[in-house]
């Protein structure tokens, strides 16, 4: 029997933190290094009470996200619609560091977008499709480790590392609501 290699244990331990996750209809951005606290700060975001996250959540309002620090940076999720994918969401978040994005398009499959320092590196990228051996190498052993486990994949590409579910499943440390804004435009 072969030993595990680094990368595949630390596979096996993120997935097995973030458990049983939702197959689609939701969008997250996983952002490095910075907190919560940071993001709401560079989206000029302001944080919602409990119960009006609640009220939000029943609209399903694409302005209204989740957001929760784990070591490694912070994650931003909205378990009904894309706006926590969108890119102008992921470009304020990106300066000085990376952001992979995902929305689990029930109509279309994952959409993963990757962004760095407000630089739009791509999109439609590996969570909605199997390995691309055109990509380099890192990145080739990242789709392949994490095939079938997209949100895992989002995490492991910018290095978060959880120790459970929460910043998908909740509570989160905290709901925001975007200002109005096009987050389209990049």
């Amino acid at each position: 029997m072969t030993a595990q290699t680094p990368a595949e244990t630390e596979r096996d331990r993120l997935i097995a933190a973030l458990g049983d996750l939702p197959d689609d209809g939701y969008s997250l951005t996983c952002v490095a290094e910075i907190d919560t606290t940071e993001a709401i700060r560079r989206l000029r975001a302001e944080p919602l009470t409990p119960t009006a996250a609640r009220q939000a959540a029943t609209a399903e309002d694409v302005f209204v996200l989740a957001a929760t620090t784990v070591p490694g940076g912070c994650v931003l999720f909205q378990p009904w619609a894309y706006g926590a994918s969108m890119p102008g969401v992921m470009s304020e978040l990106s300066i000085n560091t990376t952001c992979y994005g995902m929305y689990a398009n029930p109509k279309s499959g994952h959409q993963g977008s990757l962004i760095a320092d407000g630089v739009w590196l791509g999109s439609d990228l590996f969570p909605g499709g199997g390995p691309d051996d055109d990509y380099e190498e890192n990145t080739q052993l990242l789709e392949r480790l994490y095939e079938f486990h997209p949100i895992a994949y989002c995490f492991a590409y910018v290095d978060l590392k959880p120790t459970d579910a929460r910043s998908i499943t909740g509570p989160p440390d905290t709901w925001l609501r975007l200002p109005d804004n096009d987050y389209w435009a990049v």
